[in-house]
């Protein structure tokens, strides 16, 4: 899981996002603890703290004092938000930028995007087929 090109820390913080997302930790569910981060990723317990404690400071987890950190209510709908303008500056606004460049219109672009879905959606049936 440990990417080289990205801090330890901010990993820490989007597995636990990652998990909020995808329901593996559900609202007002306990996080683990940095000493359990620490442990399984073998990295320093201030370092797992840190992705922690930025995610406190985001308002997405919350400490329960002498219990731990916990998922706060609205976490979930609140990352989503979030990864969404993420994925629009990330990806959609560089898509079109390139698009204009080579003339491709947004109607042309959104066709190009349908039929490359469906191909996508054809390669993965026909593998599962295989299997």
């Amino acid at each position: 899981m440990i990417d080289e090109g990205k801090p330890i820390f901010l990993q820490i913080a989007e597995q636990i996002e990652n998990d909020i997302i995808d329901g593996t930790l559900a609202e007002e569910s306990q996080v683990p603890s940095t000493n359990e981060f620490a442990a399984f990723h073998r990295i320093n317990p201030a370092t797992a703290g840190k992705g922690v404690n930025l995610l406190v400071d985001e308002g997405v987890l919350y400490k329960k004092r002498g219990i731990g950190m916990f998922v706060a209510t609205g976490a979930r709908d609140a990352l989503v938000k979030k990864r969404r303008t993420q994925f629009v500056d990330d990806y959609v606004r560089p898509l079109l930028a390139e698009a204009e460049k080579l003339g491709i219109d947004p109607r042309t672009l959104s066709g190009l995007i349908t039929d490359t879905s469906a191909e996508a959606s054809d390669q993965k049936s026909a593998a599962t087929a295989r299997s």
